[in-house]
């Protein structure tokens, strides 16, 4: 029973660990390529909104920057405190894609991130807009090592099992997995989606405490244009990838449509509470077919069930189901949430943009004639696609269970053997802290918007504080 509970407590922690970190990256990997676009427009235009924008933002990239770092230090301690066997069995895999990360991607952003965030007045202007895309471009590669790594446990390809341990036979094939592309992509995409809502939101957020300025206008339009157009993008990318996993992890599937039978016409579940132990769904509101329509493209199509992973002796072959069927639903929803509102903004704007051609800004209620309702509704969205990435998370890496590298170990065979007391004692001090560090991330975005909105000056010794400085540079 305490091996059991030791390996509970083990996913949960690391669960939190890693629900923690991926906050970050999901901001910093996108908001550093739009940081090169506030850039790039200011040195187009000379236009002061984009530099306000800028500096308004980079400290946010700064602030997430150095949580992402920390976090994700703490977690990689986890490899060998909590799952040592996952090193010892394919760490001549996972140790290289890691150091391939650090020696790429990492020393990268190291190197520029300090010219991004404080040369702007010592440097010249090329050279200051260069180290801020070699920061984004960090980013970027810093997280296709992690999905490759991430895709490989979830489609595991190029290797071969020696006494137990993995050999690579084919980097290539490690690298460029069945699921690596789709992965990657999704991944980018919920970035940028996370990164445009939480612009058009705080953004949003200033406009309600009376900041009219330039620059919050054109932010707000910024972040609902870059939801708007990656929506659909999402969706197309989303679609491919459920087929992959249809693929090559068809349990994954079958729990995430909350199916037990292998059937063709099966329907997609708007509502339903999966029952393990009588191995059925109670109260389902479904649409008949749909689920073997997005699945097979087919109406009639066959969709894998849940009955068909199970041993002889009973044992459940699949992921538990509720939690990967509602957190699938919850990203789902979220997306949903996040096209309605993105595209009814755009439509307000292309809509009303000639019909006030000529009024005063007075009447005028936001970006190109955007109503109040929508501007208020983007408030509380600011943080959608955290909630949108950790569901999709959840659906990913539950879904995997009971494998950590599909096919080829468990989670039992990896996790550690300590006393649960002392996972939870860890454990508990873990969500004390990351509790307390995200409110004070949230607080701080808020008083900076305050800040801001209230038109407060910055100190002389800030950051980007005086523009004309950069003539000097120049």
């Amino acid at each position: 029973m305490e091996a059991l509970d030791t390996l509970i407590l083990s996913r949960i922690q690391f669960a939190a660990n890693i629900s923690f970190h991926i906050l970050f990256p999901t901001i910093t990997i996108a908001l550093g390529w739009v940081l090169l676009f506030f850039r790039i427009r200011f040195t187009q235009t000379g236009d002061d909104k984009w530099m306000a924008a800028y500096r308004f933002w980079v400290k946010i990239f700064a602030l997430s920057f150095a949580m992402g770092v920390v976090s994700g230090i703490t977690m990689s301690f986890q490899f060998g405190t909590n799952w040592p066997g996952f090193m010892e069995t394919v760490g001549n895999i996972a140790g290289p894609l890691l150091a391939y990360e650090v020696l790429t991607a990492f020393f990268l952003e190291a190197v520029f991130v300090g010219i991004m965030l404080f040369g702007f007045s010592r440097v010249p202007r090329w050279l200051h807009t260069l180290a801020t895309g070699l920061v984004a471009f960090g980013t970027t590669v810093s997280a296709f090592w992690i999905i490759v790594l991430n895709s490989w446990m979830h489609t595991p390809q190029g290797f071969e099992m020696i006494d137990g341990v993995a050999h690579a036979t084919s980097w290539w094939e490690i690298i460029f997995n069945p699921s690596m592309p789709y992965r990657f992509a999704h991944m980018l995409m919920a970035s940028f989606l996370t990164v445009g809502f939480l612009i058009a939101g705080v953004s949003a957020f200033r406009w309600v405490l009376g900041d009219r300025s330039r620059e919050v206008r054109s932010m707000l339009k910024t972040g609902v244009l870059i939801g708007a157009v990656l929506i659909p993008l999402q969706i197309l990318a989303g679609d491919k990838h459920g087929l992959n996993t249809l693929e090559y992890q068809p349990a994954k599937v079958a729990a995430m449509e909350g199916n037990w039978d292998t059937q063709p016409n099966v329907p997609l579940l708007l509502f339903a509470l999966p029952n393990e132990e009588t191995r059925e769904n109670r109260f389902e509101i479904g649409i008949p077919n749909v689920a073997s329509l997005i699945l097979t493209h087919s109406f009639d199509g066959e969709v894998p069930g849940l009955n068909d992973f199970v041993a002889e002796d009973g044992t459940a072959l699949h992921p538990p189901v509720l939690p990967v069927f509602w957190s699938f639903r919850v990203m789902v929803g979220t997306g949903v949430a996040m096209l309605l509102l993105s595209w009814s903004a755009v439509w307000f704007m292309w809509r009303r943009r000639n019909r006030h051609q000529g009024r005063s800004n007075a009447h005028r209620l936001a970006v190109e004639g955007l109503p109040k309702v929508l501007v208020w509704a983007m408030v509380p969205m600011a943080f959608s696609g955290w909630v949108a990435t950790l569901a999709g998370w959840y659906t990913t890496e539950i879904g995997r269970q009971p494998w950590l590298v599909q096919g080829v170990m468990t989670t039992e065979m990896a996790v550690a053997d300590v006393p649960s007391p002392m996972v939870l004692g860890t454990l508990l001090t873990y969500l004390a802290v990351y509790a307390a560090l995200l409110s004070a991330y949230i607080g701080v975005i808020i008083y900076m918007a305050r800040k801001a909105a209230a038109g407060e000056p910055q100190t002389p010794n800030t950051p980007f504080a005086n523009d004309n400085v950069m003539t000097a540079a120049e």
